[in-house]
């Protein structure tokens, strides 16, 4: 797989409109992302002049300085891919036989969500229509979900020429 995580193999530009979204969307998300920047000493700036930022300026800064921590990209990613852009997720799911509204599955729904066939039918669609981006929420999943999706490190693994 990439040595990158998917979240960080994102352009800076879409990494920096998720950020965004996360603070304009919580107050608790942007006061942690100031307090982070603060403790790394980023920029040598001042907890009242970060306060006065605009989210976007913040959010710039919190990207420059990797400001995010391994579990952010977790939630950025899936922010990403169920709720601003859920394309590439309901491409999967409708190809997996997976039910879902909009691309958000139910709560109740167990892990396995589908069978390795299935899976790999779906992996097969995304990788079609998405190109790089469908790679990248493939590598999302084997990073993050692979228990849920049988295959899918084995299909990621293939994709990136890789073997085990």
């Amino acid at each position: 797989m990439s040595s990158l995580s998917p979240y960080r193999s994102l352009p800076a530009e879409q990494r920096i409109t998720l950020v965004s979204h996360a603070m304009q969307s919580s107050r608790e998300t942007r006061a942690l992302y100031i307090q982070r920047l603060l403790t790394r000493k980023a920029g040598g700036f001042r907890a009242v002049t970060l306060q006065g930022w605009s989210v976007d300026r913040l959010a710039r800064e919190v990207v420059r300085s990797k400001a995010e921590l391994p579990e952010d990209e977790l939630d950025l990613l899936h922010l990403h891919y169920v709720q601003l852009e859920p394309g590439i997720q309901v491409a999967f799911l409708d190809a997996a036989g997976v039910a879902h509204e909009g691309g958000s599955m139910a709560q109740d729904l167990e892990a396995p969500y589908a069978d390795a066939a299935a899976v790999q039918r779906a992996a097969a669609v995304v990788t079609e229509r998405h190109g790089e981006d469908g790679l990248r929420y493939l590598r999302t999943l084997a990073r993050y979900s692979r228990a849920a999706w049988p295959g899918i490190e084995a299909i990621v693994l293939q994709v990136d020429g890789t073997t085990e």
